[in-house]
C-alpha cells in the first residue's frame, strides 16, 4: 500500500530541506519529535521526544540527494500495534515551482490495511511544515496543542503529531 501526500510551501529547496533534516526544526512542527541523524547515505536515524526516554521510531537514510530527495526506510515504535507492522519506506521530494516549492512525501510499504497510526498524520505533520517556513508560527490546531504540550508521547503516533 502506499500514500502520497503533496503540499506547496513558499519557500527555497535549501531551506525546505534543512526543516526536514534539522532536529530542532523538525521538532517544531512534527509536535516535539525530533529526528536524530548525520544524513548520510546508509546511515540510520532515530525519532525521540524529550519527555521520554522510549525510541519513537528508527531507520536507515536509503537516499540523500540535498536538497531535492531523501528516502528513508521506518520502523514506528511508539506503540505495540505498530511495532507489529514492520518497517515501510517514506520518501520526501522537493520540486522548484516558481518562488515556492512542491513537497511530495510518499510513505509506502505499506501493508495492505495497515494500521493508520503509520501515515494518517502525515496532513497536519506537512500543514505544520507549511506554516513554520511560510510564518514563522507553529500551527496551532487542537491536534498540534495536544500532541506537542503531552508530558510524553503516547496515545497516537508522531506522525499523527
Amino acid at each position: 500500500m502506499e500514500k502520497v501526500f503533496e503540499i506547496y510551501i513558499k519557500t527555497t529547496p535549501d531551506r525546505l530541506w534543512q526543516a526536514i533534516t534539522d532536529a530542532e526544526m523538525r521538532s517544531k512542527y512534527n509536535f516535539g519529535v525530533r529526528i536524530n541523524s548525520d544524513f548520510s547515505p546508509g546511515s540510520r536515524y532515530e525519532q525521540s521526544h524529550p519527555a521520554t526516554d522510549q525510541r519513537l521510531g528508527e531507520g536507515q537514510n536509503l537516499e540523500v540527494d540535498p536538497p531535492r530527495r531523501l528516502v528513508q526506510s521506518m520502523t514506528a515504535l511508539w506503540s505495540e500495534d505498530v511495532k507489529s507492522e514492520g518497517t515501510s519506506r517514506v520518501t520526501w521530494e522537493i520540486e522548484p515551482v516558481g518562488d515556492s516549492c512542491r513537497l511530495t512525501v510518499t510513505h509506502d510499504n505499506l501493508r495492505e490495511g495497515a494500521n493508520a497510526e503509520l501515515y494518517g498524520g502525515w496532513p497536519m505533520i506537512l500543514s505544520g511544515l507549511k506554516t513554520l517556513l511560510e510564518t514563522g508560527e507553529l500551527l496551532t490546531t487542537p491536534g498540534s496543542l495536544m500532541y506537542s504540550s503531552q508530558a510524553a508521547p503516547g496515545g497516537g503516533s508522531p506522525s499523527e503529531r
